[in-house]
C-alpha cells in the first residue's frame, strides 16, 4: 500500500473515532438569545437590534424609507402599538389589505425561532388574511425558550381572561413544513421584520 493512502486512511479512521466520542459528549447549550437569533433567521427573518426606544424609533423609520412604506397604509390591531409610532408619516388602518402590518407580539421562542402571537395582536383574523410584510416589535425580557413555556406564561400573565387565536408566526420555507408544531399549522410565509428592544 502507498504511503500516502496509508497516511489518508489513518487521518480517516482518527476522524471516525473523534466523531463516535463526540456522540456520546453532552450537547452544549446555546443561550435562549443565540438560539433564537439562529433559528430565527434560518428560517428567513430580519432581525433588528435596538438598544434604546430613540433607535427602534430611528430603525423604525429606515425600513419604512427602504420599502417605500412613508405615508403609505399600515394595517395594526393595537391602539398601543399605532400610538407608539404615530410621530412618523404612516397612514394607520383597520383595512387589512394595508401595504404591511405592524404588531407587538407575546413571546419569542427560542428553540423554533417562532414569534407567539394572540388576540391580543391580531383579534380574529388568520394569519393569511393580514398582509405579507410584518413589523413587529419585542424586548429581550420576551425571549423564552419552548413553545410551552410560552403558553405557560400566557395562562399566568392573563389568568381568567387568556387570548383566543393564539399562534406562531414563523417564515419557514415549504421544505421545512414537516418540523412545524400543531400552533402553526396552515401558517403562511411573511417578510419578517423584528425589531429587538433591549430591556434587560
Amino acid at each position: 500500500m502507498n504511503i500516502f493512502k496509508k497516511l489518508f486512511k489513518f487521518k480517516e479512521s482518527s476522524q471516525e473515532s473523534d466523531n463516535e466520542a463526540s456522540k456520546f459528549m453532552p450537547e452544549t447549550k446555546l443561550p435562549i438569545d443565540d438560539m433564537f437569533l439562529n433559528n430565527f433567521k434560518k428560517n428567513g427573518g430580519k432581525f433588528l437590534y435596538c438598544e434604546n426606544e430613540e433607535e427602534l424609533q430611528d430603525t423604525f423609520h429606515n425600513i419604512l424609507s427602504e420599502n417605500n412604506w412613508i405615508n403609505k397604509p399600515c394595517y395594526y390591531y393595537s391602539n398601543e402599538t399605532a400610538k407608539r409610532f404615530e410621530a412618523h408619516d404612516v397612514e394607520f388602518s383597520k383595512d387589512n389589505s394595508a401595504d404591511f402590518f405592524i404588531s407587538n407580539c407575546e413571546y419569542l421562542i427560542g428553540n423554533t425561532g417562532a414569534i407567539l402571537i394572540s388576540s391580543k395582536q391580531i383579534g380574529d383574523k388568520k394569519l393569511e388574511d393580514l398582509p405579507y410584510h410584518f413589523i413587529v416589535t419585542a424586548t429581550t425580557s420576551q425571549l423564552i425558550e419552548t413553545i410551552g413555556e410560552g403558553l405557560t406564561r400566557l395562562k399566568s400573565k392573563y389568568k381568567n381572561s387568556i387570548p383566543s387565536n393564539i399562534t406562531t408566526l414563523k417564515t419557514f420555507e415549504k421544505d421545512n413544513s414537516d418540523k412545524s408544531d400543531f400552533l402553526s399549522y396552515g401558517s403562511t410565509t411573511k417578510n419578517l421584520y423584528l425589531l429587538l428592544l433591549e430591556d434587560l
